[in-house]
């Protein structure tokens, strides 16, 4: 009895271990693994769009910032975050400035915009140094929150409408952004800057 108590334990310890391992590529729908394969295309296609527009420089900054590695300990606390939206209905739109936040929460890293009227949250999975794969969802101020479909999209729809998909990354001290190629409405190209 012991060595199936034993066996039992073993199999429920591997499979938490796992769980707690799994990837991206594990929880996106094969919707937004392909998006997330286009990031090049989507932003090339995005500057392109935007060239016109009056805030092209801040994007550009924004999207020309190198990759600087931060620890996990030092991307989780309190942000200021701004959205632009590059293509699409219009050139560009750069919003104003509003409260995000990285926190941990059940086995990873965790990313919120807390205030404005468009919200968005999800999980981060590590991608590489100073980089993570962001799955999460929007939605409108004063709506319930909405969690990332996964692969449990709606009623066999390539795409749930809530759905984001994205990569940040960090770019400086206190400085990342998250990058979502293709997004569902407006534009071609959105980015979140984040800065302390």
């Amino acid at each position: 009895m012991s060595t199936l108590k034993g066996l039992l334990s073993g199999v429920v310890l591997i499979a938490l271990s796992t769980a707690a391992q799994a990837g991206w590529q594990d929880d996106a729908t094969p919707f937004d693994a392909n998006r997330l394969a286009k990031i090049d295309e989507a932003r090339s296609k995005g500057l392109a769009e935007a060239q016109s527009g009056a805030d092209f420089a801040k994007i550009r900054a924004v999207l020309d910032a190198g990759l600087m590695p931060m620890s996990d300990n030092d991307l989780s606390g309190n942000w200021r975050c701004r959205t632009m939206k590059l293509g699409g209905i219009t050139p560009e739109v750069v919003y104003g400035w509003f409260d995000c936040r990285v926190t941990y929460k059940n086995d990873g890293l965790y990313f919120e915009k807390l205030t404005g009227s468009q919200l968005v949250s999800g999980k981060l999975y590590p991608k590489s140094e100073g980089s993570y794969v962001f799955l999460g969802a929007s939605r409108v101020k004063g709506e319930p929150m909405n969690h990332y479909s996964g692969n449990h999209g709606s009623a066999g729809a390539e795409a749930t409408p809530d759905d984001v998909a994205g990569v940040l990354t960090t770019t400086g001290l206190n400085r990342a952004r998250i990058e979502f190629p293709y997004p569902l409405q407006e534009s071609t190209f959105d980015v979140i800057e984040l800065k302390r």
